[in-house]
């Protein structure tokens, strides 16, 4: 079995290549669409492969599941280790030339997740964490804030696709709307959640997103020190990748009670 340092080695060199992979192709794609506003770009294929060579050339044995695989989750279900690649993450915001896009990793070893690793290639930062061993920004420990309460928070918030009137995320957001500092909207769920980490957000829930887009920095933001469990409050889980996050247990605390409230 490779080591941690091995594994977060390559978990950081696999995003820089999808990254390096993605600016190439800014400009020269042709874009489909997948779903209602879902767009799918020639960049986030390519960046998936770069990041699937890597890592088959390291781990031949190890399996591979990302956002432009089908159908393949099932059968990676039962692997001793499985990487979850996000190759693109905020693909709508690159489309339109958007500066705050990323590409995710992780790397889990029966259910746990040991490292993960975001980078932003607008801004040549990239995230990092290994569990039990703190989180970085570009090889510097980072933090999250020391807010407690939502009256001197900044939230984000993430909505789904085609968000509707009573979808769980935009409930939450009309709930705290009045109560948090202010709230922004990003477009990018990885960068979210390392943002929080890095306490540049200090709160930030969602009931919408993948697998994909969090395995990474779900462990960045733990790793930071966040507090991050499912919506009713018990551990978090990846395959439902639903959550709460707050920078501190008073904040998470008055986020749940929010939630609570409106009966979600």
């Amino acid at each position: 079995m490779s080591g941690m340092s091995e594994y977060m080695e390559v978990c950081e060199a696999a995003v820089r290549a999808g990254g390096a992979v993605v600016q190439q192709w800014v400009g020269r794609f042709e874009v489909r669409e997948k779903g209602p506003a879902d767009l799918v770009t020639e960049a986030d294929m390519a960046s998936q492969e770069a990041i699937r060579e890597l890592i088959v050339d390291h781990f031949p044995d190890h399996f591979l599941i990302g956002e432009e695989d089908s159908g393949v989750e099932e059968e990676a279900g039962e692997a001793e280790f499985r990487w979850i690649a996000d190759p693109l993450d905020g693909t709508t915001n690159y489309v339109h030339r958007m500066p705050h896009y990323s590409v995710s990793l992780a790397l889990e070893h029966r259910g746990r997740v040991l490292v993960g690793a975001v980078y932003d290639p607008t801004r040549d930062e990239c995230f990092t964490a290994a569990a039990g061993q703190g989180a970085f920004l570009n090889g510097e420990r980072i933090q999250s804030s020391r807010v407690s309460d939502l009256a001197g928070s900044l939230a984000v918030v993430g909505f789904p696709p085609n968000a509707r009137r009573g979808s769980p995320d935009l409930a939450v957001f009309l709930e705290i709307l009045d109560k948090c500092q202010a709230i922004r909207r990003t477009g990018s769920a990885a960068l979210n959640l390392c943002y929080l980490a890095a306490g540049w957000f200090d709160v930030y829930w969602s009931y919408s997103t993948k697998i994909w887009d969090v395995a990474a920095g779900a462990l960045i933001a733990e790793e930071a020190g966040c507090t991050v469990t499912s919506p009713s409050g018990g551990p978090f889980e990846i395959e439902e990748a639903k959550f709460l996050a707050a920078a501190t247990p008073p904040l998470h605390a008055e986020l749940l009670e929010l939630v609570g409230r409106i009966g979600l």
